[in-house]
């Protein structure tokens, strides 16, 4: 079939599938650096409780199979090793089914991880991951050409992506329709980066500039995704644009790098890319497999479209356990005030407010006044960006914060590791308290005179001290202990 192969795509194929690999790198390396505190056996949420709630039909995976610490290292180590070979491009010297079976085994590995992760895995891009690393598998590579129906399919996902971004925001806040929002977003926005407050303090003509833009990109330009080329080039290559610039305001993990990898898939680098390599014919088992696979992402399209469609518009919602095919959107509502949970701990016997309180430092949530906001994005930091959920609804927080003030008091080698700074370094704390600040960038002048790029004020009490937790002999005995 003449019609099935894009041998002009070649080159797309091959920057989408690197970029791709290191994406899936980053996401393994995060894996595997933080679930041992946030769901391993001691973990905040662990994962065999997880696994004894819930079943294969609502969760399918790997660790249905088994779970251990170190089998969960053993997957995301695996990922990262994968991820490392996908990079190098090993798939280009193994036959086609070679090649395929190469790429669906990141794909199983990092499913297997979502379908355990709770809450520190509820983000859109960990499924956004997922449909893409799945479209890739059908992708072909090596000498095959790739094929046109799963480029359309990583069309399809990419205005999914953007258009449905763009709905939920005009749907959302009005300050989106009235062109404000950025006034607020680049101070409150989950996780700021070194070149925010710089952003926040643009001229407000410039902010509404920025929402226009997005606008357009968000709202207009998708639909050209589907229109001949150069048309479809300069469409993705806006998006690119738009992206990078989302990447200098601010953390958003790998949401914007992995949208760029889509763009990148539709831009026709033929122009650039001079003489195309040899191309073999498809096989037909292999047209027969991508042909079922685009009727079933079709098929499971129904309901994220429909969902496009809805005045109810719902945002990041997988609708099958596989996670194939998903909605996305983010930040229908925009947050005026910036909060942020300090947590702090005492040495002291009594945990009243003449204790000397030491301030717990995070990677990369605010925290020290006088510290830059760092750049970490496509790494993403899980505990952090929580806390920030946290700070907005206590109910955020209800199901984990309990047991990571817990083992703060324990003074947990793991759950100590994802912090930036333990001001407890010897002996873990009596006590540790929780309380609201309001944070706001500093002015020029402020930065000027005190050096410091936040200012923040006292707001409410999170959670009133709670002491170390008591040995089981104990448990029952002693009525001293906070709750």
């Amino acid at each position: 079939m003449e019609w099935f192969s894009a041998d002009g795509y070649w080159l797309s194929r091959l920057i989408f599938q690197r970029t791709l690999a290191v994406i899936y790198l980053v996401a393994f390396l995060s894996a595997a650096l933080q679930f041992r505190a946030l769901i391993g056996e001691r973990g905040i949420l662990p994962v065999p409780e997880l696994l004894r709630r819930t079943s294969w039909k609502t969760a399918p995976g790997l660790f249905r199979l088994h779970y251990s610490d170190r089998f969960f290292a053993a997957v995301a180590w695996g990922g990262c090793v994968v991820s490392v070979a996908l990079i190098a491009g090993l798939d280009g010297f193994l036959p086609l089914w070679g090649g395929m079976l190469l790429w669906a085994l990141p794909w199983v590995l990092y499913l297997s991880i979502v379908q355990v992760g709770q809450v520190w895995y509820g983000f859109g891009w960990e499924s956004l991951l997922l449909e893409t690393g799945f479209l890739a598998v059908f992708l072909g590579t090596g000498n095959t050409a790739p094929p046109v129906l799963v480029l359309w399919l990583l069309r399809w996902l990419l205005f999914r992506l953007e258009f449905g971004a763009g709905l939920i925001k005009m749907r959302g806040d009005a300050c989106w329709r009235k062109l404000t929002c950025l006034d607020f977003h680049h101070e409150t926005q989950p996780m700021p980066g070194p070149l925010s407050w710089f952003f926040h303090h643009l001229p407000r003509p410039v902010h509404r500039v920025e929402v226009a833009a997005n606008h357009v990109t968000q709202l207009l330009v998708p639909f050209l995704l589907f229109t001949p080329q150069p048309v479809a080039s300069a469409a993705a290559a806006l998006m690119v644009l738009t992206q990078l610039w989302l990447v200098l305001s601010g953390n958003f993990a790998w949401l914007n790098w992995l949208t760029i990898a889509l763009a990148l898939s539709v831009i026709d680098w033929a122009p650039f890319a001079g003489r195309p390599p040899a191309l073999a014919a498809p096989p037909l088992w292999y047209e027969v497999v991508v042909i079922a696979v685009t009727a079933l992402v079709l098929i499971l399209s129904y309901r994220p479209a429909r969902n496009l469609l809805s005045r109810r518009q719902v945002m990041n919602r997988s609708f099958d356990p596989l996670h194939l095919v998903n909605t996305y959107g983010a930040f229908g509502s925009i947050s005026r005030m910036r909060l942020e949970v300090v947590v702090e701990g005492t040495a002291d016997p009594v945990a009243d407010e003449g204790a000397e309180w030491r301030e717990y430092g995070f990677r990369g949530k605010p925290g020290d006044v006088r510290r830059l906001p760092r750049l970490f994005a496509p790494y993403h930091l899980r505990l952090d960006w929580m806390m920030w959920f946290a700070a907005l609804s206590p109910a955020y927080a209800r199901s984990w914060f309990g047991p990571f003030t817990e083992r703060l008091l324990l003074g947990d080698r793991d759950t100590l590791r994802l912090l930036a700074h333990n001001p407890f370094p010897n002996a873990p704390p009596a006590h540790v308290r929780a309380r609201v600040f309001h944070y706001r960038f500093t002015d020029p002048r402020e930065l000027r005179a005190t050096g410091a790029w936040w200012g923040r004020t006292y707001v409410r009490k999170f959670m009133r001290p709670v002491s170390r937790p008591l040995p089981p002999e104990r448990e029952g005995r002693d009525t001293g202990r906070g709750t």
